[in-house]
């Protein structure tokens, strides 16, 4: 049986602020991350960018397992009682996200030409500075990093399964209600999600695209 018109509408817009916040908040974490190994010498600093590199192919299902178990009842997040719930959704694609948008940022900040941070360190530019220069040298890759982010995100479902349950008007987003719908044998209609999912993600790829693009003026 098909999913009810208001309820689909629910889990789109779950699946958005979902995969919206991660993206979110792993971008905030991620891009000064990265651009302080892109910029900072100091002593691990390789060990550092491996261990990074290294977890773009982190398992979606073992970062929802590790949220599990620190959201579970003997877990030291325990009591707080979110296990199956949006915010343990959201923590388990932040543990996705973040290695994305930082490990982009650090490859798109070190290929900056160093003439140009060199001339504003000459100029007086502060740490800060610099490393804002850096970012503003970078932005396309640095977007680029966000918009794999987001992609990486919005398509999850083994975490989104483990540690939200896929509960109906609860924790239930696009790719979850996919697999149920496959499950049921519903095939036709699970390929429909599945081009709702598409329209959407090209939709927030177009938007993206756009600022990556123009810019700052």
């Amino acid at each position: 049986m098909p999913i009810p018109p208001d309820e689909l509408l629910e889990i789109t817009l779950r699946t958005l602020f979902v995969s919206g916040v991660a993206t979110l908040l792993g971008s905030l974490i991620g891009i000064p991350l990265g651009t302080f190994l892109a910029l900072t010498r100091f002593k691990g600093r390789r060990l550092a960018k491996t261990a990074l590199y290294t977890f773009y192919g982190f398992p979606p299902v073992v970062a929802g397992l590790i949220i599990f178990f620190i959201l579970s009842g003997k877990g030291p997040l325990g009591q707080l009682d979110l296990l199956f719930s949006v915010t343990a959704m959201i923590m388990a694609e932040l543990i996705l996200v973040i290695p994305l948008v930082a490990g982009i940022t650090l490859s798109s900040v070190a290929e900056v030409d160093r003439s140009v941070l060199d001339t504003a360190r000459a100029l007086g530019a502060s740490v800060r500075q610099v490393r804002a220069t850096a970012l503003r040298e970078a932005r396309s890759g640095v977007m680029t990093g966000v918009m794999v982010a987001f992609g990486g995100a919005v398509s999850e479902v083994g975490a989104a399964m483990l540690v939200g349950g896929n509960i109906q008007y609860q924790t239930r987003v696009l790719t979850t209600a996919i697999v149920t719908e496959t499950r049921m044998g519903n095939f036709d209609y699970a390929g429909a999600l599945g081009g709702i999912l598409l329209l959407i993600t090209f939709g927030i790829y177009y938007v993206l695209g756009y600022f990556q693009e123009r810019g700052p003026r």
